[in-house]
């Protein structure tokens, strides 16, 4: 059977949505008024489907706090396909995005694609992302582009791959003492992740932790702790050369059944919120993060785990 995606773009607008504990009441947000600011989230990971996880938190944002939203995929012959490592089409979306949000595994995009990614970080306006963007690309020894490997992640995102606690545990999530009146963290509670904890022992120096991970043995909360702590998630900023640097935030979580808990979707929206400067509008009780389309992902793993045959128009 084949399904049909629309790639470009995700348009819905509603004045308010929201549930009696997180009741949300929005005009379109705006950057100068009149046109709705513009997020494009950028998928291309084997493992995590983000190609499922990144669309349902594009409809929470667009139908319950007006955002227009973009989605871009890899692609073969027209159809999603997360295995295919260098073909990303329609990155020239970036030129008319407010905010970039990456979730990339291992990419060797070519550099006519690449191109658009990297004016979008050097133009100084704001990134986030999750979990296997610590190390998005993989051009390898002696490759022009090679610095994207490893030294890139560190400096824009504030930290490269290192290595995790393994597949068949899990991360229990808690607040950092130092951070827990970023406004990010407004209504977000300790919760489990089904993600194996990622090691964030060269976390960049201008990166401000707000979450710390504790490895839990297996995949149910009650599984015993062990290893050291590590953050999962943090605000950082890049030096582009513009006055204020690029706001960054990112999550080393991301599993596809970590976005069935209300306090994943709740962080991911508020950091996106906090990137683009608009961290007034998030109340003290966080925002409304119910779902706003169906959200059931196909599991996590390599292979042909993803749906098959989701052609995009």
């Amino acid at each position: 059977m084949t399904r049909t995606f629309t790639i470009l773009p995700l348009l819905i607008f509603l004045l308010s949505c929201g549930s009696d504990d997180h009741e949300s009441s929005f005009e379109n947000i705006t950057l100068n008024g009149s046109d709705s600011l513009h997020i494009v989230f950028v998928t291309g990971d084997e493992e995590y489907r983000s190609e499922e996880s990144m669309p349902m938190i594009a409809s929470i944002l667009s139908e319950r706090y007006g955002f227009q939203t973009s989605v871009v995929y890899a692609i073969t012959d027209g159809f999603i396909d997360p295995n295919r490592q260098d073909n990303i089409p329609g990155l020239e979306i970036l030129r008319e995005a407010d905010l970039m949000v990456l979730y990339l595994r291992f990419r060797n995009i070519p550099d006519e694609q690449l191109f658009y990614l990297m004016e979008y970080v050097e133009s100084g306006r704001p990134v986030a992302g999750f979990r296997t963007s610590t190390h998005a690309f993989q051009y390898g020894d002696g490759h022009p582009n090679q610095h994207l490997d490893y030294d890139w992640p560190q400096e824009v995102l504030g930290l490269p791959w290192i290595s995790h606690h393994g597949s068949r545990n899990s991360t229990r999530v808690t607040l950092s003492d130092e951070s827990s009146g970023h406004p990010i963290l407004r209504g977000i509670a300790p919760f489990h992740a089904r993600s194996w904890l990622y090691h964030a022992t060269s976390l960049h120096p201008n990166a401000t932790p707000l979450l710390t991970g504790l490895s839990v043995e297996g995949t149910e909360p009650d599984g015993e702790i062990f290893g050291e702590p590590h953050t999962v998630a943090w605000t950082h900023t890049y030096d582009a050369g513009n006055e204020e640097g690029n706001r960054v935030f990112f999550t080393t979580l991301g599993h596809p059944e970590d976005f069935f808990a209300e306090e994943m979707r709740r962080l991911a929206i508020q950091g996106f919120f906090w990137a683009l400067n608009l961290e007034e509008r998030i109340p003290a009780e966080g925002l409304n993060a119910d779902f706003a389309s169906e959200y059931d992902p196909n599991p996590a793993g390599f292979g042909m785990q993803f749906k098959q045959g989701v052609r995009v128009e």
